[in-house]
């Protein structure tokens, strides 16, 4: 494989990241709520209705939650950036030593080190700082907007799945049918975000299902100690 065709994943961490935390969260958040109800349930329709409910209110609570955390960030990003830019206007000399101990630090001899500072202070000053100093760039800087959207529109795509098993399967059996088809959600969802993330698919498999077995027995047993049952 050339140089040409490498692949590198970094560039997905910020929609990828929001996009699994949603799906993960829309799975077991709505297969849960049909677990906790359904164990104090015989009838469909109250399973059906908290299902939708915690899958609307937990869409909006993601892409709301998502939105203000990674706005917190930017803003976070946007002031140092700012800082860094006026401490550049009155202590350039000082910055471009800051800088050339950055690249001492990984490796490079004093004198390489301060050619390379002065060199990139030169061409991008304020870019040279923001990727090596405060570790900011274009790549990994927060956009809220496309984490709101695809964390939210994640959490519908995979609290519709669940959802849809209430629809569908048998009351009687209904715990045991979500929790198989919630694992096998989650199961391909750890491996589908293993595959575009680059990283092992039977560790991610294992871990996202691990967790969710552990939340929806939880639920369900709260269901049994705490549930009336509503017929």
């Amino acid at each position: 494989m050339g140089p040409n065709s490498e692949n590198h994943y970094i560039n997905r961490s910020n929609w990828l990241r929001a996009a699994i935390l949603g799906a993960n969260d829309g799975i077991l958040s709505t297969a849960s709520i049909v677990i906790g109800v359904a164990a104090a349930s015989s009838l469909r329709e109250p399973i059906i209705l908290a299902g939708l409910a915690g899958l609307v209110a937990g869409a909006l609570s993601m892409a709301a939650g998502e939105y203000v955390s990674v706005s917190s960030q930017s803003d976070l990003e946007a002031a140092d950036l700012k800082r860094e830019e006026q401490e550049l206007i009155d202590f350039p000399e000082e910055e471009e030593h800051e800088l050339a101990k950055i690249y001492i630090q990984r490796g490079l001899t004093q004198d390489l080190a301060q050619q390379v500072a002065r060199q990139l202070t030169e061409h991008d000053a304020l870019g040279a700082h923001a990727r090596d100093e405060l570790g900011i760039s274009e790549i990994t800087q927060a956009n809220p907007f496309q984490a709101a959207l695809a964390s939210g529109a994640a959490f519908i795509f995979g609290g519709a799945l669940p959802l849809l098993v209430a629809f569908l399967a048998p009351v009687k059996t209904m715990i045991l049918l979500q929790y198989v088809f919630a694992i096998v959600f989650l199961a391909l969802l750890g491996a589908a975000a293993a595959k575009a993330g680059g990283s092992l698919i039977w560790r991610a498999v294992v871990r996202i299902t691990f967790w969710g077995t552990i939340a929806m027995g939880i639920t369900a047993l709260i269901g049994y100690l705490f549930g009336v049952n509503l017929v």
